[in-house]
């Protein structure tokens, strides 16, 4: 596989372009936004149970879920997202992508149904985090994020303003969203301008981010 410092010299993440405007939009212990660029993500294929879903999951190491929202694995590395009964991503957010990552997930499954393709293009991964990280994405959320309602560990397709993104709960207070890397910019703006208010309202300097 090719050497991922050299290609991290040649390609360029969706939103790398706001990098500054995320450093700079940021209330410390409060809220925070960034990138975790070039994640591999795989997208699989596969009924729970089958064959085909015994070979992958061998092959990746991981266990496919069983139901809507849940995930598998570890939030920190290697970890699966329920998508429809029969469709998964997987993604590892511990290390980046590399020419090839579905290739021998996928050599498995000759002559049984299903797919596992590399995805890692498709979307990007943009992590908000702190204690009002919750507050910000109700701003346009079009599900109920409440941990009565939404918790961690959960992830589901929704729509953030007026794009459709994945939002996983990684921890209490830590939200990924996943949109496609078209959107990433506009997903990016639309979280910043959501975390003004705080900024505006002295969270910073009067110390009201707390757990």
């Amino acid at each position: 596989m090719a050497n991922t410092t050299h290609l991290d010299q040649l390609r360029r993440s969706p939103a790398a372009g706001l990098a500054d405007e995320m450093s700079a939009a940021e209330v410390p212990g409060v809220v925070a936004v960034r990138e975790i660029a070039f994640a591999p993500q795989l997208g699989v294929r596969a009924r729970p149970g089958s064959a085909s879903a015994e070979r992958v999951e061998e092959s990746l190491g991981i266990v496919l879920p069983t139901w809507c929202g849940q995930t598998t694995g570890d939030a920190h590395g290697l970890h699966c997202l329920w998508l429809s009964p029969d469709e998964f991503l997987v993604i590892d957010v511990s290390r980046r992508q590399e020419p090839g990552e579905a290739d021998a997930a996928a050599a498995t499954l000759e002559g049984l149904p299903g797919q596992v393709i590399d995805l890692s293009g498709n979307r990007t991964i943009i992590e908000l985090s702190g204690s009002e990280a919750r507050a910000v994405l109700e701003k346009g959320c079009h599900v109920d994020l409440h941990p009565r309602a939404f918790q961690v560990g959960q992830a589901v397709q929704t729509l953030l303003g007026t794009i459709p993104v994945i939002i996983h709960r990684a921890e209490h207070n830590a939200f990924r969203i996943l949109p496609r890397s078209s959107f990433a910019e506009y997903t990016v703006l639309w979280l910043i301008d959501g975390m003004r208010e705080f900024r505006a309202s002295g969270f910073a300097t009067r110390g009201l981010g707390g757990a």
